[in-house]
């Protein structure tokens, strides 16, 4: 079994990471996948070229993101009979597990599925191919995506990963459930004393609430203090008071004793779905993630769920508009041109976003929004409002996080674990934690 380290700062995340995940399928080995049949009929234009291409392709999420992804490569086949498709997926945890060791070997697949907590990491050594000359000659058009859009997928000076669609943090939450249980719903602007206040009566009722993942929501935290995870040349960690750390895990720690959020052993058998999250379930009040993890809870919830800021205060400070996900071609990938049209499709194609609607985060291309919206289902309305009002109401992104933060953010999962088995004390947890982050960071200095 897989062990999951989820406190109050660490579940519910089907992300990824930021996470932006939600899933897993029956191919959970990776390999090739047939699309289902679909009756849409493709506005691209349908290749003229015979010559033989097979791409790989690989992403994470759940199983409703697994049908509609293969639905579009099925859209792109029938215009480009000359192009076949193999599907690599899996939950979010395992992706990364079997990405790994393809990197290792210089077999990643074709077209990537990249998250930005992995960005610096394949990016920086070379494993991502440069996608500026595709961007020129127009083969992956982006005269219609904002320049901010775009650069958020550079690194080192080149753009390594193009955005799909961009996104929020939010507490996705149950308002029913709450009223019946005797709570009164929180506003936009509440903090994070109406969640202490929340939590409790929620655990009177029988409820637990929806925990955070550390390595997403403490730098949610230091963001709404001013303080940033790591220093703007990513070699130092940004927060130089400890004190913040300890605020920042005596509340998960009080939650963790208090029962008021999954046990650790409960956790580590969760697949990381839609479907088996304790929101959908009914056995939680909430859940927190990406806003585009939106649709899969409330589609396997069944059920009227609210996208709710983050606590506060100063949420405004800690909200980002974070690209959601992104594609990126292999540098070791022998058809880079091919791949880049299949993402030129994915972005620009408005017969293909018919299908995607904003899943993976609200399109990038302005007229693709556009032609989207008299489309939108209810809770995809939701999401894009959220969007909408998350851009009016948060500042600036971070840099993406430097090489050796996927160390660290595993080093903040194994320290949130001793902390809530008491094998370490908060304060000692925030100076060891200090110590092996430095270590990690000065390790990867160039």
């Amino acid at each position: 079994m897989k062990k999951a380290v989820v406190t109050f700062m660490s579940l519910s995340m089907i992300f990824t990471a930021t996470a932006c995940s939600s899933g897993t399928s029956s191919n959970q080995s990776g390999g090739a996948t047939t699309a289902p049949t679909t009756t849409t009929t493709p506005s691209a234009t349908v290749s003229t070229s015979k010559d033989p291409v097979k791409l790989r392709m690989a992403w994470w999420g759940g199983q409703a993101r697994h049908d509609y992804t293969l639905k579009v490569i099925e859209m792109y086949e029938k215009a480009h009979p000359n192009v076949k498709i193999e599907a690599e997926y899996a939950a979010f945890d395992d992706y990364w597990k079997k990405l790994a060791p393809q990197a290792a070997a210089n077999q990643l697949p074709d077209i990537i599925q990249m998250d930005i907590s992995y960005l610096t990491q394949y990016g920086g050594r070379n494993q991502l191919a440069d996608l500026t000359p595709f961007t020129k000659s127009k083969i992956l058009n982006v005269d219609d995506v904002s320049p901010n859009a775009v650069s958020g997928g550079q690194v080192g000076g080149k753009l390594v990963a193009m955005n799909l669609g961009v996104n929020a943090l939010t507490s996705m939450m149950d308002f029913e459930m709450l009223k019946k249980a005797g709570i009164t719903p929180p506003e936009k602007n509440w903090t994070w004393n109406d969640l202490d206040e929340i939590t409790a009566k929620a655990k009177a009722a029988g409820k637990i609430t929806g925990g955070f993942r550390d390595d997403v929501f403490f730098p949610y935290y230091l963001r709404t203090l001013g303080q940033k995870m790591y220093n703007a040349e990513g070699t130092a960690l940004g927060y130089t008071d400890d004190k913040l750390f300890v605020d920042y895990f005596n509340r998960s720690q009080k939650y963790y004793d208090a029962g008021s959020v999954l046990a650790l052993d409960k956790a580590a058998q969760k697949k990381g779905t839609p479907e088996d999250d304790e929101l959908t379930l009914g056995n939680s009040i909430s859940s927190n993630g990406w806003s585009n993890q939106f649709i899969g809870l409330a589609t396997a919830s069944k059920r009227e769920l609210v996208l709710q800021p983050m606590p506060g205060p100063d949420a405004n400070k800690g909200l980002f508009l974070k690209p959601s996900m992104y594609w990126s071609i292999s540098s070791s990938s022998k058809a880079q041109e091919e791949a880049a049209k299949f993402i030129d499709f994915w972005i620009n194609d408005i017969e293909a976003n018919k299908i995607i609607k904003g899943e993976r985060g609200v399109p990038v291309a302005s007229k693709v929004k556009e032609a989207l919206k008299p489309l939108l289902s209810p809770n995809e309305i939701k999401v894009f409002d959220y969007v909408a009002w998350a851009e009016k109401n948060s500042a600036p992104m971070d840099p993406p996080n430097p090489v050796g933060s996927i160390e660290i953010e595993k080093l903040l999962k194994d320290t949130a674990e001793k902390i809530m088995y008491k094998k370490i004390t908060v304060q000692e947890a925030a100076t060891s934690f200090r110590k092996e982050a430095t270590t990690i960071l000065d390790k990867n200095k160039k």
